[in-house]
């Protein structure tokens, strides 16, 4: 493992004037601690959420507390993962509006959601957690490239995980009804399934380098767990939990969890610490732990067969469906 002592974005991140982020999920929580971290340090930021209304409002209440001293921007930018279709319009809108790209955060989740499947019959917390930012950002990646071909770039993309991931047992991800798994007999269904969507976070991230190198392109991919973060989020998840995991929780508010401010530490860490672009190879598909730590995720998750099954699968399931 590899240790960093300290990490604060506020001293940690030199100016980012002139470079370009998307977060999706960036309206609240952990995605709107990212967005104002990175602006702080003078970064232009698109907001990715699904609510127009709602995304503004956070850009106004950003600006409202502040974007010095570095007097970056953030942008509101449409993003509606629970339909591929939508993610692709919504990167190729952004291809539109924007001629670089240094930073690409999937950090927007379903957590403790009840089993419901999308028009295209993928189970909706696979279908917005994976399938939507793989399709997301296989359109974002020309852009990627191109901005990474430029002297001096350092261009990341960065999934927001989960420890959750270990919750997932007798994984394959050899076809749709793999990826639709319910995990009745699972003590916790709803976190199973969860934790089957962050660990193919987790996968996406490794198989996507992978590829990436032998390309031999620059940009780097990470993934990462945040840590226990007490977000808006969380807690509506929690709210459809049995007794026992809401009592958890309540307990690991009031003495473990950290807020949404340095919940989103190490997020952007990867996304913009110099030390990351210092070191590629130490880096490049990677795992981080709180914070800004290198760690080993599961078994399943370091599966490098299991990545490839997971994009072979995920790209035969977008053809069916037309995307």
């Amino acid at each position: 493992m590899f240790f960093s002592k300290s990490f604060n974005p506020a001293t940690d991140i030199p100016s980012l004037a002139g470079k370009v982020f998307l977060v999706t999920g960036g309206n609240a929580g952990m995605g709107y601690t990212t967005c104002q971290h990175l602006a702080r340090r003078g970064a232009k930021v698109y907001m990715g959420a699904r609510s127009e209304e709602r995304g503004k409002a956070a850009v106004e209440k950003l600006k409202s507390e502040g974007l010095g001293p570095g007097d970056g921007e953030v942008i509101f930018h449409p993003l509606d993962l629970s339909d591929t279709r939508k993610a692709k319009e919504s990167g190729e809108l952004f291809i539109r509006v924007e001629s670089r790209l240094d930073g690409l955060i999937l950090n927007a989740a379903l957590m403790m959601a009840p089993y419901l499947k999308s028009v295209d019959g993928v189970q909706d917390v696979m279908m917005v957690n994976h399938f939507s930012h793989f399709v997301l950002t296989r359109t974002l990646l020309p852009l990627l490239k191109t901005t990474a071909a430029e002297p001096g770039s350092d261009v990341r993309i960065v999934a927001v995980s989960s420890a959750a991931h270990t919750f997932a047992s007798n994984v394959h991800f050899r076809s749709l009804d793999d990826i639709n798994k319910e995990y009745n007999d699972a003590m916790i269904p709803k976190m199973a399934r969860y934790g089957l969507s962050k660990l193919a976070n987790i996968l996406f991230i490794k198989e996507l380098q992978k590829r990436l190198d032998a390309e031999n392109s620059p940009v780097i991919a990470l993934s990462l767990h945040p840590g226990g973060v007490d977000t808006e989020g969380a807690q509506k998840g929690v709210e459809g939990a049995n007794i026992i995991v809401r009592g958890l929780y309540s307990i690991l508010r009031t003495v473990h969890l950290s807020d949404a401010s340095e919940g989103s530490y190490t997020a952007v860490f990867a996304a913009a610490a110099p030390a990351v672009r210092a070191d590629p190879d130490t880096y490049k598909g990677t795992y981080l732990v709180p914070v800004a730590r290198i760690a080993r995720p599961s078994a399943d998750a370091s599966n490098s067969a299991l990545a490839a099954e997971l994009w072979e699968t995920t790209e035969r399931v977008l053809a069916d469906i037309g995307v």
